[in-house]
């Protein structure tokens, strides 16, 4: 039988749920029609993937793109072009916008600006507040909403909920699994004035570990008292990993390739405020837990937090200097250069940016290679070796922590839904990105 393919990606070797190994890939109107050896095959185009791992499209699951209202920072099209080119097919952005992505309206006005001007797919979060509480269970329905997303501390206006009962509220009208920024916020004022001015290594001090296990906590108890799913975001303590190994039950978590790269107070010393996040990059020993965190299985998926800001926002004195860096476009070379040093397989990197958020957030058709799913890959050369530069970098703001680093593992092709988006560090099919379909939000 003479199958054909619109298109056939030979000879690559594939990296999914039942291991490695060379094999062809057929793909159809979008979907993967065939996987196997397909010498007898034919198709519209057919690219030789000799020598590359095509593993299944990596989803970064926490990204601020930044649009409406900051676009001088970033918006939907550089974001999302900053994450083909590195590599990324999918990403969930996060609400905190201006006006907030709070009701149907700011969602579905998102919703419509990023269809077919966003290179990748997408999925926004719903912010959760006080004052939306009543409207959740329908907003967290949405087509192409990845859920509630809460601020627990670290943010401001109606986005900031800090206290037990207004989050209690919240729990207990969701269905969905909710994400949570976990910092205890009454901690964080309190801690205020340990901040030094001008020397962002008091950043850590400033937000400890405490404020982060505080937080983490609580939601675990309220996710219990009301029997909700909870998945605690960009986790930064060695502590809150081993709580959490007791919890897996109603909670899930996020590692992010800063929290597993870099440890202060080196990197404060050497970036400065470019190394200033929410949760803080902490001490090594940290570093140390959160990769246990991986090795045990217990985080469940990695996101960048790619939240950026310009280069003269990040110049002011701390603690003036916003929180926040580039990093949807780094994720995969730079945790491919940690499992070229061994620190974790090929197969848990696929495990926690495609298998991992395919499962949390119920992902309709995307996650593996598998017949009938959506043609979503992340095309790497394991053994190619590049430096990172700023000049790399596709984000409006233009900048990366990591510039100079050299890393072993790249990213050479995005395919997304079958179309070969990026290829060789350029874009070849612009804008064709559409909402991530979700199981519990299918429309009959």
């Amino acid at each position: 039988m003479n199958q054909r393919f619109d298109t056939i990606l030979k000879s690559g070797t594939v990296v999914n749920q039942d291991g490695e190994g060379v094999r062809d890939i057929g793909i159809s109107n979008g979907r993967i029609a065939a996987i196997g050896g397909l010498g007898q095959a034919s198709a519209a185009e057919t690219i030789d993937c000799k020598g590359l791992h095509i593993l299944p499209g990596v989803m970064d699951t926490q990204v601020h793109f930044r649009e409406p209202g900051l676009t001088h920072k970033e918006d939907l099209e550089t974001g999302s072009r900053s994450a083909v080119m590195g590599g990324v097919t999918a990403v969930f952005e996060m609400p905190n916008t201006n006006p907030l992505t709070v009701t149907e309206e700011t969602f579905t006005a998102k919703i419509r600006a990023g269809h077919h001007r966003m290179h990748c797919d997408f999925a926004f979060f719903i912010g959760g507040t006080r004052e939306n509480v009543q409207d959740l269970p329908e907003l967290e329905r949405a087509p192409g909403c990845a859920g509630v997303k809460v601020f627990i501390g670290s943010s401001t206006g109606a986005l900031l909920v800090e206290d037990d009962e207004s989050l209690r509220r919240i729990f207990q009208v969701i269905r969905r699994r909710a994400a949570f920024h976990a910092e205890d916020e009454y901690r964080l004022n309190e801690r205020k004035p340990i901040r030094i001015e001008g020397d962002p290594r008091s950043h850590p001090v400033w937000r400890d570990e405490t404020a982060a296990l505080m937080a983490t906590e609580r939601l675990v108890n309220l996710a219990r008292e009301t029997g909700k799913r909870i998945h605690v975001l960009h986790i930064s303590t060695k502590e809150e990993i081993l709580y959490l190994r007791d919890h897996k039950d109603v909670a899930s978590c996020e590692a992010t390739p800063h929290h597993l790269t870099m440890a202060a107070p080196e990197c404060y010393e050497r970036l400065g405020t470019l190394a200033q996040m929410n949760p803080p990059v902490r001490s090594a020993d940290h570093r140390a837990g959160i990769w246990y965190g991986i090795e045990q299985g217990i985080i469940d998926v990695l996101g960048s937090d790619h939240a950026p800001h310009t280069l003269e926002e990040k110049a002011k004195t701390y603690p003036a200097s916003p929180s926040g860096m580039t990093g949807v476009q780094t994720l995969v070379p730079l945790m491919l250069d940690h499992v070229n040093a061994g620190r974790l397989s090929l197969a848990r990197f696929v495990d926690l940016t495609s298998a991992g958020p395919a499962r949390l957030f119920n992902i309709a058709c995307k996650g593996r290679i598998a017949a009938g799913y959506d043609a979503d890959f992340t095309v790497v050369d394991l053994k190619r070796s590049e430096t990172i530069t700023n000049k790399w970098v596709a984000s409006r703001a233009g900048w990366t922590p990591y510039d100079g680093v050299r890393v072993t593992g790249w990213p050479v092709g995005t395919f997304v839904r079958g179309k070969r988006v990026m290829w060789q560090g350029e874009v070849a099919t612009p804008s064709t990105g559409e909402p991530v379909r979700f199981l519990e939000t299918l429309k009959a």
